[in-house]
């Protein structure tokens, strides 16, 4: 049959979305108002957004369309001009013609795609639209409920057209938004589309697949990033999910930086736990790097301590002396000489020591700048009861935080300590 066709058919037929989709990548058959592809890396969900966009605007005219994105780049980057963006995915005879002064896509029938950053959500306030996909709302700008603000001036502005709706792509992350969406609350009936990576492996490097299954497992990360799985909180957890993105935050002039160390206790067991966190000038802590390694040989743990303290110009190494006492301040002097350390011996267990700390998480005084998820999975994984519920045998990123966070904020009885301003 395809031998029967011309050259400029062939061609047309690439551009049958219908022909080539998997049946999870093409708009639900029920009522839906909101349409959530909640999915891991590499599933397809780009372009599922581009080809609705396409058929949205084709079957069309008076769409009225906004794109939105975590930021303006992102949206224009990736959901515009991308390898499997709007303008990739339509035909010549249906390109639109691409503003970029005016955010704007114009096709040829008369439809209109306008571009938008989450993290400006009053710039969605007062447009309305008809239609609107919005890309990796997992990622968007949390601080300040601008995630929530951005998605609910875009769903009050909605109402053009005879039914209006959203799709929503993602991949998946226990913040917020995505917890309304996904429990039917974050504005209209919603049909959640949930798949893994795997599902999409004739269209990704088999490369790709087989060695990054191979780095991230059954891990809680590799549930999320590949499986597409929205992880929910452990019962009676010292940290929740939500609360860790509540603590997002950017940088800030400084006071002190220090690392925490949390060693191993052989070089075929546990990872060493190493986590960069400095004390802000409003007296709020913020957790800057985690330069943990996996299996290390004592000289190669030492050498990034060594390494993360430099790059850091941290002000002291604190490091639990537990495992090895003196030993430890030994191999860390053999990196560097010179090295800032301060030895602390546990007397409590792990969750005693990290009740405290998790305390100044639920009063807003530590941000983490950046995400962090092999860190936040050990943090959401230690219960009120004292047990530890994986991943590895044991949270050493989440001890060495605790280290850094307890010389930055807690005095010797447990209290915060107060940053002159």
């Amino acid at each position: 049959m395809l031998g029967t066709l011309s050259e400029a058919e062939r061609e047309e037929l690439k551009h049958h979305w219908e022909l080539w989709a998997r049946p999870e990548q093409l708009p639900p058959q029920a009522d839906w108002r909101i349409w959530l592809i909640c999915a891991g890396r590499g599933f397809g969900k780009t372009r599922a957004g581009a080809e609705w966009i396409r058929s949205v605007a084709r079957r069309d005219p008076d769409a009225r369309i906004a794109l939105v994105g975590a930021s303006l780049s992102e949206t224009r980057a990736v959901m515009v001009e991308g390898e499997s963006g709007i303008i990739a995915c339509c035909t010549p005879r249906f390109r639109p013609v691409f503003e970029p002064s005016l955010r704007k896509l114009t096709f040829p029938n008369g439809a209109t795609a306008t571009m938008f950053s989450a993290a400006e959500p009053e710039s969605l306030r007062g447009p309305q639209h008809s239609h609107a996909w919005c890309d990796e709302i997992a990622k968007w700008e949390t601080a300040g409920n601008r995630a929530d603000k951005a998605w609910d001036n875009l769903m009050l502005g909605l109402r053009l057209g005879e039914k209006p709706s959203v799709l929503a792509t993602t991949t998946p992350r226990a913040v917020p938004l995505m917890q309304r969406i996904a429990n039917g609350s974050a504005g209209g009936r919603t049909v959640m589309v949930t798949g893994r990576s795997r599902e999409n492996a004739a269209n990704l490097p088999s490369r790709f697949l087989r060695d990054i299954e191979a780095a991230l497992g059954g891990s809680a990360l590799g549930r999320q990033e590949l499986g597409g799985e929205l992880l929910t909180d452990l019962e009676g957890a010292l940290w929740t999910r939500a609360l860790l993105e509540k603590c997002r935050g950017k940088p800030a002039a400084l006071s002190r930086i220090v690392v925490g160390v949390d060693p191993p206790a052989s070089s075929n067991g546990d990872a060493c736990g190493i986590i960069v966190a400095g004390l802000g000038q409003d007296g709020h802590a913020r957790v800057l790097a985690d330069c943990s390694v996996t299996r290390p040989s004592p000289e190669r743990w030492a050498r990034a301590v060594a390494g993360a303290a430099a790059i850091w110009n941290a002000d002291r190494v604190i490091a639990e002396a537990n495992q090895g006492g003196a030993m430890v301040e030994s191999v860390l002097r053999a990196a560097e000489v010179n090295l800032p350390i301060r030895l602390v011996h546990a007397s409590r267990g792990k969750v005693a020591r990290a009740e405290p700390v998790a305390a100044l998480y639920e009063a807003g005084r530590v941000f983490h700048v950046g995400v962090f998820p092999e860190l936040e999975d050990e943090m959401c994984a230690l219960d009120i009861g004292g047990e530890y519920h994986g991943p590895g045998r044991s949270p050493d990123r989440a001890d060495a935080l605790v280290w850094a966070l307890t010389e930055l904020m807690l005095g010797a009885r447990g209290r915060p300590r107060v940053w002159a301003q």
